[in-house]
């Protein structure tokens, strides 16, 4: 099997991971890097040769991108404080901590090779804690409250290392330097951010068709992460800003179309660049028994030790940070996203899984210092560094639904259908006062204005069949059963057209564009 085969093989196993992982109530990145953990003890499979340089590049942009088009600048703005305690203060306090530990059990190991171990394991990782706490249910303030950590701590975490690994090699630090650093670099990747995406939003206006709009939102991220980087900026942090800012502004209530197709296409791309890069973690495992050769005991100890400091400090961070997040909710005027009760609260810390960007930055570490000398103790740094990733990601990630259910952890479905009944209430109004506005400028019939304002009721009892009283949703629910046979009908009718028009691309001297461009208009008369 070549590199080529193997990419392949991921890809496909990426895909089948999901239904596997729903079937057996386990989550798809597990399921995955489990898959390239058994594939790196096969002899015929290759050793993966991929730049470290080019992970992060490779694989953050389309994942952060996918993550951030499922929330929101309010809910960032609404969770600043439990996400600045989680995604800063608690990949500061980790990175002090894991260095500490390392430093202290690993004889010989550099302060700056420490600091460079704890600040590339600090963060958790965004994309497993998404990916795992979107199977089980849990309260939409969790869920928001670990994407907002796992989307911003690599921000701080990648600074921290990269202060630490130029510390490493030159031999010389400056708190003060490395302060400035991290101020220089958020303010020049939120520069390119906006700048970017305000970019990327007029361009999408120029373009207007769907299929170009989707494809310039596949390489807006990129190019907003590679031009930070540049800029010796936060490229991570460049990407966020980019996205919220189109997911903010580069939005038309109309465009049902592009709406549609860019949901499917970023779920695609969220799935296979998310099945590789799980994928990969469990492949390195290649390199951890290379390392390891005669000092299994020793390295598993030091990971053991290291990985048991991360989810300590996290427990024992997470418990006053939440005391104090409700302390200084309760005088606020609007609502925060905080843990409610010591359950939820040990889901969050249990949560906490490493991922893609601790592989990536433990792989990009130099082969060597300024003076030529090989970096101190690079081998065991990174097979430390796998070490916990596997311990978080596979105990933790395999233990989080059994937690969940232990504790029952469920989200408040009835407050959701509350809010989906209030949305629902809302477009009807809309609708309704829109079917005003023009009767007051055209003259409609009695029978269609009639029509028009059964159909506005339609638009919110179909979104929440609970609205309105017990007599109108008795006639929606006839109504409903009378167009469910109508549809039904018209849906064999249009098959029928689909096949007869799809038979024509064989016939000889049919134009295979002209019935591509037929087929699409019936397509899309099928989704009415």
């Amino acid at each position: 099997m070549d590199q080529l085969a193997l990419l392949f093989v991921m890809l496909l196993a990426a895909l089948v991971s999901v239904p596997v992982g729903e079937y057996f109530g386990l989550p798809a990145p597990v399921l995955m890097t489990l898959f390239g953990g058994v594939l790196a003890v096969l002899d015929f499979v290759p050793t993966v040769d991929i730049p470290p340089e080019l992970i992060l590049p490779a694989l953050l942009p389309p994942l952060l991108y996918a993550a951030v088009r499922r929330t929101s600048w309010r809910q960032f703005t609404a969770n600043k404080r439990p996400i600045f305690l989680l995604a800063v203060a608690l990949v500061f306090v980790t990175t002090v901590c894991v260095a500490a530990v390392a430093h202290a059990i690993v004889p010989g190991l550099p302060v700056a090779a420490a600091v460079a171990l704890g600040a590339l394991i600090a963060p958790p990782d965004p994309v497993a804690a998404t990916a795992v706490a979107g199977q089980l249910g849990l309260p939409r303030r969790l869920v928001s409250i670990l994407e907002g950590e796992g989307l911003f701590n690599d921000v701080t975490a990648i600074v921290l290392y990269h202060v630490a690994i130029a510390a490493a090699i030159s031999g010389e630090f400056s708190p003060w330097g490395a302060g400035l650093d991290l101020v220089l670099s958020a303010v020049v990747a939120v520069v390119v951010g906006l700048v970017l995406g305000w970019g990327a939003n007029k361009l999408m206006d120029l373009l207007g068709d769907a299929t170009l709009q989707i494809g310039l939102t596949l390489l807006v991220p990129y190019a907003s992460y590679v031009l930070a980087e540049g800029l010796h900026g936060s490229g991570v942090l460049a990407v966020l800003t980019t996205a919220l800012f189109l997911a903010e502004y580069a939005t038309d209530a109309d465009d049902v179309m592009t709406r549609l197709a860019g949901h499917t296409f970023w779920d695609i791309i969220d799935t296979l660049v998310t099945g590789v890069a799980f994928g990969l973690i469990g492949l390195e495992l290649h390199n951890a028994i290379r390392t390891a050769s005669g000092r299994w005991g020793e390295l598993l100890g030091w990971a053991a030790a290291v990985a048991a400091t991360v989810i300590l400090v996290r427990l024992l961070w997470l418990m006053p940070a939440t005391w104090l997040t409700k302390r200084l909710h309760a005088r606020r005027d609007y609502d925060e996203d905080i843990p409610v009760g010591w359950r939820e609260t040990v889901v969050m810390w249990w949560s906490g899984m490493r991922g893609v960007a601790s592989v990536a930055l433990a792989l990009a570490i130099p082969l060597s210092i300024k003076s030529g000398a090989p970096f101190p103790d690079r081998d065991i740094i990174i097979f430390i560094a796998f070490g916990v990733i596997i311990a978080t990601l596979v105990l933790q990630g395999l233990t989080l639904p059994w937690l969940v259910r232990r504790l029952g952890v469920r989200a408040d479905s009835e407050r959701e259908k509350e809010f989906e009944t209030e949305l629902a209430v809302r477009a009807t109004k809309a609708a309704r006062r829109r079917l005003r506005e023009i009767e007051q400028v055209e003259e409609l019939p009695e029978e269609l204005s009639e029509q028009m304002l059964r159909r506005a009721f339609d638009i919110g009892i179909r979104i929440s069949p609970d609205m309105g009283e017990e007599e109108r949703r008795e006639a929606h629910k006839q109504r409903a059963r009378r167009l469910k046979r109508v549809r039904k009908i018209q849906a064999e009718m249009m098959s029928a057209a689909r096949h007869e028009v799809l038979a024509a691309r064989s016939e000889p001297g049919a134009d295979p564009e002209i019935v591509d461009r037929v087929l699409r208009h019936l397509d899309v008369r099928s989704l009415r």
